[in-house]
């Protein structure tokens, strides 16, 4: 444990070093003065630290990898269908072409249900038959490849259906024969979308697929309305120049039923979000602030401790 902190704490040093030379030679001094790892006088005399590729976590990066193209296209559904980040859905849909992508979606699946605010990750078997997917030759690259065999390319893609898109999105290649030639395409020779079913908005990027459950239950629609009501609440404490730490009292003006029982049926979150020690309904208030959520107004007011 030692020697994995000390060898650390020096490639800090020696990368900080350009950056920092006056520090950085303190911290080698001081760190060498006690373990005498290094024979050089001063950390400007080291040789630059080599990347140990042996430390590369590909199935990590690979994970990595997913989640953001999974985000991405989350938020590009959300974006096409006016669904703003904070109104939370209740669900995406993944078509797995095999069982480690499966797998590493499995282990981000916490982190993308936070980026994207989506309450569960459900996996799908592609050849379901649910989604419904359409192929087009990318012209450009197989230009590049075939020149002249572009037209007869285009042509065989063209009459291609789900059985050749599944298999050329799970092996990443599929073999044609044009004028008697066997020709081998590769998944970025092609141009692969998904039509959007009734109640979801679908998208692809490359073998990655995503389906938005757009459907918003009067739950949803309530919970999407508290955490809006968090962030205006936020936004008058920090007009009113409160700090983080400091506790408030809210009280809101009754009118609209749906904001009361969005309040009511979130009110554990909106008091801890937003630093609440009380949260009341009043019939009346003479101070506070009209806020605007969608196409909704109330008056909130907003008292320090």
């Amino acid at each position: 444990a030692y020697q994995t902190l000390y060898t650390c704490l020096m490639t800090i040093a020696k990368l900080g070093a350009p950056i920092a030379p006056f520090y950085m030679e303190k911290l080698y001094q001081d760190l060498n003065s006690v373990s005498g790892l290094d024979q050089e006088e001063s950390i400007h005399l080291t040789q630059f630290p080599s990347a140990d590729k042996t430390m590369i976590n590909e199935s990590l990066e690979e994970q990595m990898r997913l989640a953001q193209t999974i985000s991405s296209l989350t938020h590009s559904l959300r974006k096409k269908e006016k669904i703003k980040v904070r109104q939370p859905l209740s669900r995406i849909m993944i078509p797995v072409l095999d069982k480690e992508t499966r797998q590493n979606v499995e282990h981000v699946e916490d982190l993308i249900k936070t980026e994207v605010n989506v309450k569960a990750v459900e996996f799908l078997d592609d050849t379901s038959g649910i989604l419904v997917k359409s192929v087009k030759p990318n012209f450009r690259s197989i230009g590049q490849k075939f020149g002249p065999k572009v037209k007869l390319i285009a042509a065989a893609v063209n009459q291609w259906g789900k059985e050749e898109i599944a298999k050329i999105e799970a092996e990443g290649s599929y073999g044609i024969e044009v004028d008697g030639e066997p020709l081998t395409l590769a998944l970025e020779d092609v141009e692969i979308k998904s039509q959007d079913i009734p109640g979801w908005s679908v998208a692809t990027e490359n073998k990655t697929t995503v389906a938005l459950d757009i459907n918003l239950t009067d739950e949803l629609k309530q919970e999407g309305l508290a955490r809006d009501l968090v962030n205006r609440v936020q936004n008058i404490r920090k007009d009113l120049g409160l700090e983080v730490q400091d506790k408030i009292d809210i009280k809101i003006q009754e009118g609209d039923e749906f904001i009361k029982g969005a309040v009511l049926a979130n009110q554990g979150y909106i008091s801890e979000e937003t630093q609440a020690l009380s949260l009341s309904f009043e019939k009346e208030l003479k101070e506070g602030q009209e806020v605007e959520i969608d196409d909704l107004s109330l008056k909130v007011e907003i008292k320090a401790r």
